[in-house]
C-alpha cells in the first residue's frame, strides 16, 4: 500500500492544489484532493482487467469551481436540503443560503466541497483532511472543527471516517456526493446497472422542491421498492406522483431511526464491466439520486460530457431537513460533543 503525492493546480488565491492517491495490490487506485476534500477517481480493473474509473468528476480544480452537480463533493456542515434555509436551535433562529428553489442545498454557496482543506496525516493507505468552519459561517451557529479521513483497504474497501466538533450547538450532517458509473464514468447512462436497497421505508417529498413532508412510507407496491434488486432503468419513469416531483430518483431512503452500527445498506451491479458495489454506513438515511439534473458543461474528465443519469449517487445522511421535522433522527450536535460516523464503499469483480 502507498499514498502518492501530484500536483493537481492551484486554487482560486493562488495556493496550490495537491491530489493524493492511494493504491493497493489489487490494482485499487482512489485519488482525493484538498480542493472541497473531493473524491476525484476511483480506478479499478474490470473482469476484463481493464482499468475503470468509476466516478464521475474533472481532471482540474476549474471544473470543481464552475460545476453544480457536486461531483465527489465533501459536503458540509450539513447535507441535503433544509426547508426555506430556515431552522432554529435553543430558540433562537437561523437563516441559511437560498441556493436550491426556495431552500438551502448542501449548506449553501460558502460549502465545503469549494473550500482548501488542510492536510492532515498521511499513512501507507490513509489521508485526512481538516476543516475549521467559524462561527456564522454559512449561517451556522459555532465555531466548527470538523476532518474526514479517507481510508483504502487491501480488500477493496473505501472507508469515509467523518469527526468534527462544536463550541455551540450546530446542525452536523456531513456526507460525500461521488457520482458512481460502474461502467466507467465516460461510459454513458446507468439506466442498465442493477441497484438493491435494503430500505423497506423512504421519506415522500411534498412537491418538485424536495423537501420530504415528514411521513415515513413502505416502498412496497412502489417503483421506489428496491428490495429485491433490479435495473435503475426500469421503472425510473413510471407514472408515479413521486418520481414526477424529482424528475426520477432522488429520494431519502430510511435505513434505522437513529445512528447506530455499520450496516450494508447497499449493492450494485453492471453485467458488462463485472464490476460490483457495496455501501455500508451508521447513519439512518442514504439519498439515491440518480443523476436526473446532470448537466453537460463544464466538460468531465478526459474530455467527456456527462449527461442526463450518467452516474448515481448514494448518500449517507441523516434525513433532509430533518433540522425541521420531529419524528426524524436529528442532526444537532451538541457543544462539545463529537460528531463521529462512518461510510464504506466497497468495490469488487464478480
Amino acid at each position: 500500500m502507498a499514498v502518492t503525492k501530484s500536483s493537481f493546480g492551484k486554487a482560486k488565491d493562488g495556493q496550490e492544489l495537491s491530489l493524493y492517491t492511494m493504491a493497493n495490490s489489487r490494482g485499487m487506485k482512489v485519488s482525493v484532493s484538498d480542493l472541497g476534500a473531493t473524491l476525484v477517481s476511483i480506478v479499478l480493473p474490470d473482469k476484463s482487467g481493464r482499468e475503470r474509473d468509476v466516478a464521475l468528476g474533472f481532471d482540474s480544480p476549474e471544473g470543481y469551481y464552475a460545476g453544480t452537480c457536486f461531483f465527489g463533493a465533501l459536503i458540509g456542515r450539513s447535507g441535503n436540503r433544509i426547508d426555506k434555509g430556515h431552522f432554529s436551535i435553543n430558540g433562537k433562529e437561523y437563516q441559511l443560503d437560498i441556493n436550491d428553489n426556495e431552500n438551502n442545498l448542501h449548506s449553501g454557496n460558502d460549502g465545503f466541497e469549494k473550500r482548501t482543506w488542510q492536510v492532515g496525516e498521511i499513512t501507507d493507505n490513509s489521508v485526512t483532511l481538516l476543516m475549521k468552519d467559524g462561527d456564522g459561517q454559512q449561517g451556522y451557529p459555532g465555531n466548527f472543527q470538523c476532518s474526514v479521513t479517507y481510508t483504502l483497504t487491501e480488500e477493496n474497501e473505501l472507508f469515509l471516517h467523518y469527526k468534527g466538533c462544536c463550541d455551540q450547538d450546530t446542525v452536523a450532517n456531513m456526507t460525500n456526493h461521488v457520482y458512481f458509473n460502474l461502467a466507467g464514468h465516460d461510459s454513458g447512462d446507468v439506466l442498465k446497472q442493477e441497484l438493491k436497497l435494503s430500505a423497506r421505508y423512504y421519506t415522500p417529498v411534498r412537491d418538485s422542491q424536495a423537501i420530504p413532508t415528514g411521513e415515513i412510507a413502505p416502498v412496497e407496491g412502489t417503483p421506489l421498492d428496491f428490495t429485491q434488486g433490479k435495473p435503475i432503468g426500469r421503472d425510473i419513469e413510471a407514472d408515479f406522483e413521486q418520481l414526477k416531483f424529482v424528475g426520477g430518483y432522488d429520494h431519502n431512503f430510511v435505513l434505522k431511526k437513529e445512528k447506530g452500527a455499520v450496516e450494508k445498506f447497499a449493492e450494485a451491479y453492471c453485467q458488462e464491466s463485472g464490476i460490483c458495489l457495496e455501501a455500508y454506513t451508521d447513519l439512518p438515511g442514504a439519498q439515491f439520486y440518480a443523476g436526473n439534473f446532470i448537466t453537460p458543461e463544464p466538460v468531465g474528465k478526459g474530455g467527456t460530457v456527462y449527461g442526463k443519469r450518467s452516474g448515481f449517487c448514494l448518500e449517507s445522511q441523516f434525513y433532509p431537513n430533518a433540522i425541521n421535522q420531529e419524528g426524524f433522527a436529528s442532526p444537532i450536535l451538541k457543544a462539545g460533543e463529537q460528531y463521529d460516523t462512518t461510510t464504506c464503499y466497497k468495490l469488487y469483480v464478480k
